[in-house]
């Protein structure tokens, strides 16, 4: 059974991308396609037409300015992992990329087209709300913490466009992540980091209401940033994803263990 027809259209620039989904009333952006595509196939979603952000200049990029570093929505997932400015700026995020599924995967998957699609596994969203990143589309600038709205939904509106997402640099930070075997996606990742946002801690893959910070954990670490300061603080295991791979209490525990680790790892 193979994907039903629909109509191609690789815009050059935002306004002529937003005019071809205004104007054809039943369709999607692709980005590298890794979610979109499959679920294509599986004809779980069947839009008239396919707008491919592709082509669209500036959208590919990673840029510093200051103690801001900026990543273009189509930035592959192997081009955040390898960037020399990434991995001197904010290693942790280098160190996420590069635990992004295989490296088919990574060389095709874009940041951008992770966060649109807001997968409760997805390691991107962890980076975004732990790091306090902005997300900034064709009309408008998203703090992170706005931005999430449970699972595989975002505050993005209809037809809207992530163009690029700045990172304040951190001045510590790191990334735990227990991984699937199979498919790579994050039983349960967190992100740690401490800047001037303060510090921020954030799990992927475990809640029922897709990535959320953990803010016991920030208080704790704000006050002694170490791994015994987190120790016996628990996330409810009733809030927890119980599915065929772990149950909630599993996942509950995950957090803590890998929120311990990964606050080691950052003072290293």
């Amino acid at each position: 059974m193979g994907i039903p027809a629909f109509d191609y259209v690789r815009p050059a620039n935002l306004a002529d991308a937003r005019k071809a989904y205004e104007a054809s009333g039943d369709a999607r952006y692709i980005a590298g396609g890794q979610t979109l595509l499959p679920v294509m196939k599986q004809r779980l979603a069947q839009p008239a037409s396919l707008i491919d952000l592709g082509a669209i200049e500036g959208l590919s990029c990673i840029t510093v300015d200051g103690n801001t570093l900026t990543v273009g929505a189509m930035t592959r997932h192997a081009e955040v992992a390898a960037s020399p400015d990434v991995r001197r700026l904010i290693p942790a995020l280098a160190h996420l990329a590069g635990l992004i599924g295989d490296p088919q995967v990574r060389n095709r998957g874009t940041m951008g087209g992770s966060l649109a699609n807001n997968d409760p596994s997805a390691d991107y969203p962890a980076a975004v709300l732990g790091l306090g990143a902005t997300v900034h589309t064709d009309s408008r600038s998203i703090a992170a913490d706005d931005f999430f709205d449970g699972l595989f939904t975002t505050s993005l509106e209809e037809g809207e466009i992530i163009r690029t997402i700045s990172f304040p640099v951190p001045e510590r930070a790191h990334y735990e992540k227990f991984a699937h075997p199979a498919s790579r996606f994050a039983l349960v990742g967190v992100m740690v980091s401490k800047g001037s946002q303060g510090v921020r801690v954030a799990a992927t893959g475990a809640g029922q209401s897709g990535v959320f910070r953990v803010t016991d954990m920030e208080a704790a670490l704000g006050k002694s940033f170490a791994p015994s300061a987190i120790e016996g603080i628990k996330v409810p295991a009733e809030d927890m994803i119980a599915d065929m791979h772990a149950p909630g209490a599993y996942r509950a525990q995950l957090v803590g263990v890998l929120a311990r680790r990964a606050v080691a790892a950052a003072l290293e």
